[in-house]
C-alpha cells in the first residue's frame, strides 16, 4: 500500500480531493504569508441554528455527506421523540456527576458548534451531563458512560471536566438504534492528563452526528480513540484547541466500513497557542457494496502558535470492490517558526506479497487475511489500554471479517 507524504514548505499550496481506491494523495497545504489564501477551516460558529443555512450538499463541509440518511437531523425536522436514548454513568469515588440545565455555566466552554446540526443539538437538549474529576485526583479505574438507544430521535450534550494535574480515562460506549445528535466537551485543567475511548458499536440502522470538542491546558494531555463500526450513517467532528502552552493532543481512530454503511470523520486541530503538539492517525478497512468511508484531517497552525509540532495520517484497507473512500489531509500554516508540520494518507487493497508469504506456509487464504487486517489495526487498539475494550473491538472485527467470507 503506497504513502503519500508531505512537509510543508513556505508559501507552497496544493488542492486536496477526494481518493479513489488504490490513489494515494498528500492532501493541500496552504502557508499564509504575503498571499490571500483563505482558511478552508474557518467556518464561523454560533450556538444560534438560524446562523446556519440548510445545507443541500453542495457546501464543502457536506459534500461527502449523504443528506437523505440524516433522517432531518439537517433540517430541522427530526424532532425528539420515542425513548431516544438511555444515558448510564458508571463513574470511582471522588468524581462527581450531575445532570444540569440549559444555564449551567460549565457548557459550551469548549467549543461553539461549527455546523447546523451541532447548533441543532445545542438547542434542543433539555439536560445535559456534567462529569467532573478534581484537581490532582489521579484515577485507577475509568469512568464509562453508556448510551443506550432505544429508538426515536434525541439530542444530548456532555461535558467531561478533569481539575489541575488529574488523570482520568473515560469509555463512551454508543448500542442501540436511535437518531442522535449531540455535543461532548473536553475541558482539560493544566497538567491534567485525559484518555477518552468512544466507541460507536450500534445497530445497523441507527444515525449518528456529533460534534467532540477538546480544550487543553497549559502541559496538559488529551488522548482521544474513536472507534466506529456499526449504524447506517456516522459523522464525527473532533476538534482541538489549546488554553496554554506545552498542550500534547493524540487522535487516533479505529473504522470498519461495512455494506451500505457511511462512516464519516471530520477532524480539526486547532494550534492558537506556542509549543505545542498534536498527532493524528486513523486507519479504517472497509467492504461490501456502496461501503463509504469519509476522512478528513485539518489542522491549523495560528500566526501566534510558533514552536508547534504537528503530524496527521490517514489509512485505509479496501477489503471487496464496491468500496469507496475519501481521504483528505490539510495543513493550514501561518507562521514559518515551527518544528515540524507533515501528513500522509494511503488507500490500497491487500498486499498480495504478505497474503502469499502467509499461505505459503499453509496458513488458509481467509485465514491469512483475518491476520492481516488485525495487523493492520493492532497499533491502534493497543493505543486504548483497557483489556475488556480491546478484546471486544478484536472480536467486532472478527465478526466483519467473518461475514465477508460466509
Amino acid at each position: 500500500m503506497a504513502e503519500a507524504q508531505n512537509s510543508p514548505t513556505l508559501n507552497s499550496v496544493r488542492a486536496g480531493g477526494p481518493l479513489p481506491v488504490g490513489s494515494t494523495t498528500a492532501g493541500s497545504i496552504a502557508v499564509a504569508g504575503e498571499s490571500t489564501v483563505v482558511s478552508r477551516m474557518s467556518a464561523p460558529p454560533s450556538f444560534d441554528v438560524a446562523d446556519f443555512p440548510v445545507p443541500h450538499g453542495r457546501e464543502e463541509e457536506w459534500r461527502f455527506t449523504p443528506l437523505e440518511r440524516l433522517r432531518g437531523l439537517h433540517d430541522g425536522t427530526a424532532v425528539a421523540g420515542g425513548t431516544g436514548v438511555r444515558v448510564d454513568v458508571q463513574a470511582p469515588e471522588g468524581v462527581t456527576v450531575e445532570t444540569v440545565g440549559r444555564d449551567d455555566a460549565r457548557l459550551g466552554r469548549a467549543g461553539t458548534p461549527v455546523d447546523r446540526v451541532a447548533a441543532q443539538a445545542y438547542s434542543a437538549f433539555e439536560k445535559a451531563g456534567v462529569v467532573t474529576v478534581p484537581e490532582e485526583a489521579v484515577l485507577t479505574e475509568p469512568i464509562r458512560i453508556a448510551v443506550h438507544g432505544e429508538g426515536g430521535v434525541a439530542y444530548g450534550h456532555q461535558v467531561i471536566e478533569l481539575g489541575a494535574f488529574a488523570e482520568a480515562v473515560v469509555v463512551i460506549d454508543h448500542t442501540g438504534d436511535a437518531v442522535l445528535a449531540g455535543n461532548v466537551e473536553y475541558v482539560l485543567g493544566d497538567g491534567a492528563k485525559l484518555t477518552v475511548v468512544s466507541v460507536q458499536d450500534w445497530d445497523d440502522k441507527a444515525v449518528h452526528v456529533a460534534q467532540h470538542d477538546a480544550l487543553v491546558g497549559r502541559d496538559a494531555s488529551f488522548k482521544s480513540v474513536v472507534v466506529t463500526f456499526g449504524g447506517d450513517m456516522v459523522r464525527l467532528h473532533p476538534r482541538v484547541r489549546y488554553a496554554g502552552p506545552g498542550g500534547e493532543a493524540e487522535l487516533f481512530g479505529l473504522y470498519f466500513t461495512d455494506a451500505g454503511q457511511h462512516q464519516e470523520h471530520r477532524l480539526l486541530v486547532t494550534h492558537n497557542t506556542p509549543h505545542c503538539k498534536s498527532n493524528v492517525v486513523y486507519k479504517g478497512a472497509l467492504q461490501g457494496e456502496q461501503a463509504h468511508a469519509v476522512w478528513i484531517g485539518d489542522v491549523l497552525i495560528e500566526a501566534s502558535a510558533e514552536g508547534t509540532d504537528t503530524y496527521e495520517m490517514n489509512r485505509n484497507l479496501v477489503l471487496t470492490d464496491g468500496a469507496r473512500v475519501d481521504s483528505v489531509p490539510n495543513l493550514e500554516i501561518e507562521t514559518g517558526e515551527i518544528v515540524g508540520a507533515g501528513h500522509a494518507s494511503a488507500t490500497g487493497r491487500f498486499d498480495d506479497e504478505q497474503l502469499f508469504y502467509l499461505m505459503a506456509r499453509g496458513i488458509p487464504e481467509h485465514e491469512a487475511r483475518r491476520l492481516v487486517v488485525r495487523g493492520f489495526f493492532a497499533e491502534l487498539v493497543q493505543q486504548i489500554g483497557l483489556p475488556d475494550i480491546e478484546e471486544r473491538l478484536i472480536g467486532r472485527i472478527e465478526e466483519e471479517l467473518e461475514a465477508s467470507v460466509a
